[in-house]
């Protein structure tokens, strides 16, 4: 990111590990999408918020090149692990690769396939999601995951501002014009669907691209 701002965030925040350096390599190296990478910043808040929390058991819905899976998987307690789920296996070796050298291989369980049919056959209870897929999906992940997470389980949802289109889009709809986005409108959807489902409590903070922090109750 070219923010004077955000790279002072960065450079005043622990830095990376050397297996999240070779996992933003091989993504720029391999993948024209290496934008869709969390960064060392919100991978950072990723590896305290999982301290803080503690899982015992975890679920990421959409994996990319494998560099939150690793961030959430190096904070999980002993005997605890991480479902993964990628729709992508084209990138597979860079995935297990990085979750090697970072030595998580065995906490983490990468499961390939479309992500509502993966979720059909996983059960809960779940400590912690992190959703970060399709983002025309979000509303169908979020009413598949909601009763597989305990009373007192973490939702985090990234991308939720989505480059600020969902303020844009406000505008839009408010003067009655159409608009034709599917991805910013799944977005808008999703955070209007917990901003108003009273089983839960929630917090959009703006670190990136926008973090949507949500507790059940």
């Amino acid at each position: 990111m070219n923010d004077p701002l955000y790279e002072y965030i960065e450079r005043n925040s622990t830095r990376q590990t050397e297996a999240l350096d070779w996992v933003e390599r091989q993504t720029h190296l391999r993948s024209i999408y290496s934008h869709m990478l969390c960064g060392p910043v919100e991978g950072r808040l990723l590896n305290l918020l999982t301290s803080m929390i503690r899982p015992e058991r975890a679920l990421e819905l959409g994996v990319f090149t494998g560099y939150s899976s690793i961030c959430i998987a190096s904070a999980l307690p002993a005997g605890a692990h991480l479902d993964a789920l990628e729709i992508n296996d084209e990138l597979e070796d860079v995935i297990r690769g990085g979750y090697a050298r970072a030595g998580v291989e065995d906490r983490i369980n990468l499961i390939l396939g479309n992500a509502n049919e993966s979720l059909s056959q996983l059960s809960g209870p779940y400590d912690l999601v992190f959703i970060d897929a399709n983002k025309r999906e979000y509303v169908k992940y979020y009413n598949a995951v909601i009763d597989k997470v305990r009373p007192g389980g973490f939702i985090l949802a990234d991308n939720v501002l989505w480059s600020g289109k969902v303020l844009e889009m406000e505008h839009v709809s408010g003067s009655g014009a159409h608009h034709t986005d599917a991805q910013t409108k799944g977005i808008m959807e999703f955070n209007e669907l917990v901003a108003n489902d009273p089983r839960v409590e929630n917090v959009i903070i703006p670190l990136r691209d926008g973090l949507n922090i949500i507790r059940k109750k």
